[in-house]
């Protein structure tokens, strides 16, 4: 199925081929998100800002397909990861006196 969705992306997206990326599937943010919704039926379950200031961001279906884009600060989006058997989990944060900040 993941196989699948590279080849759908690729389709519309820029396939960028350095040793850093190797392969990744990168595109405009919002085809790639149209792409990962109606195909996969994905839907974002979390995000975060990198620490080189990209965005990044878990798509999750109910079937459990997960995908991991991540938009550069250039505005480049890039399918990075993408699997099976995703599972939602509360965390169970550990209380500490330390200030880790």
């Amino acid at each position: 199925m993941r196989k699948v969705l590279i080849g759908l992306v690729s389709g519309l997206a820029l396939l960028t081929a350095s040793p850093a990326t190797a392969q990744a599937v990168c595109g405009p943010h919002g085809e790639v998100v149209k792409k990962l919704e109606g195909d996969f039926k994905e839907a974002r379950a979390g995000l975060g800002l990198a620490g080189n200031g990209g965005l990044v961001e878990l798509y999750v279906s109910e079937k459990g397909g997960w995908s991991v884009l991540v938009t550069r600060p250039n505005g480049m989006t890039c399918l990075v990861a993408a699997g099976e058997n995703w599972e939602i989990v509360k965390p169970n944060f550990v209380e500490t006196s330390e200030d880790l900040s």
